[in-house]
This record gives C-alpha cells, sequence and structure tokens, in this order.
C-alpha cells in the first residue's frame, strides 16, 4: 500500500516537473515548484513511515517550511523586482 502511494506520489512529481519545465507563465511555473515541495515533503514522511523512523517527519516539517518560505520569496520578488524594500528609501 505505501509502494503504491509512492508511486503516486513520483508519479505527481514528473507532472509538476513537466509544468515547471512547460509553463506558460512565470506563476505557473513558481506554483509548480511549490507542487513539485510540497510532493517532496510527502515523499519523505512516506519514506519515514517506511522505515518506521519518526525523526523524517522533523526534515518534512522542516522542507515544508523551507519551501513556503521560497515560495513567498519568489512570488514577492516576481511582484516588485525585489525581496525586501529599504524603508529609509522609500517612507
Amino acid at each position: 500500500m505505501l509502494a503504491a502511494a509512492g508511486i503516486a506520489i513520483l508519479v505527481a512529481m514528473g507532472m509538476a516537473l513537466a509544468r515547471t519545465l512547460l509553463g506558460p507563465t512565470v506563476y505557473d511555473r513558481i506554483l509548480a515548484v511549490n507542487s513539485f515541495g510540497t510532493k517532496t515533503v510527502l515523499l519523505i514522511a512516506l519514506l519515514g513511515a517506511m522505515a518506521g523512523r519518526s525523526d523524517y517527519l522533523d526534515v518534512a516539517l522542516l522542507y515544508a517550511l523551507i519551501n513556503f518560505v521560497a515560495t513567498v520569496a519568489l512570488l514577492r520578488y516576481c511582484e516588485s523586482g525585489e525581496f525586501a524594500r529599504d524603508d529609509r528609501e522609500h517612507p
């Protein structure tokens, strides 16, 4: 059962990777990268369940946090062209 879930996750990762390469807009590509990262979190959690090691869940949670922050940073960069605005220049 877990192996079937792993195969399904790998297929979904392949589809997200295809969308990343073929996406018509940059927002489609960013969404596909976020989806790929989410599938990676699921795969790490699944591998932890298959190996019987609960410490993989910590790695999965950390990866999910990094994935979220990276997606927000990329969207912000695409929207404004900069990661952080210096308020001293723009009051």
